[in-house]
């Protein structure tokens, strides 16, 4: 079952191959459900496939990389 997340990225790492990484480095599939990119900040709604201990490791990378991670409630739909 998919992890269901809202991310806020900050303008400082908007130009960063995140998802790439998440996917390269954690071996973690990023399904983006929806998502809106402003001059200074980015919003997502993704899913996140993987083995729970990948995910979590993946999840954490993103809060060092000042990322702000919500996560949502699995039954909870994925809307911005």
């Amino acid at each position: 079952m998919p992890h269901k997340y809202f991310l806020t990225f900050p303008q400082e790492i908007l130009g960063e191959p995140v998802l790439y990484t998440l996917g390269q480095d954690f071996n973690v599939v990023p399904n983006i459900r929806g998502a809106s990119i402003g001059d200074d900040q980015a919003l997502m709604a993704v899913e996140l496939e993987g083995e729970d201990g990948d995910v979590t490791r993946a999840v954490a990378w993103l809060k060092e990389r000042g990322v702000s991670v919500e996560s949502l409630a699995p039954d909870r739909k994925l809307e911005l």
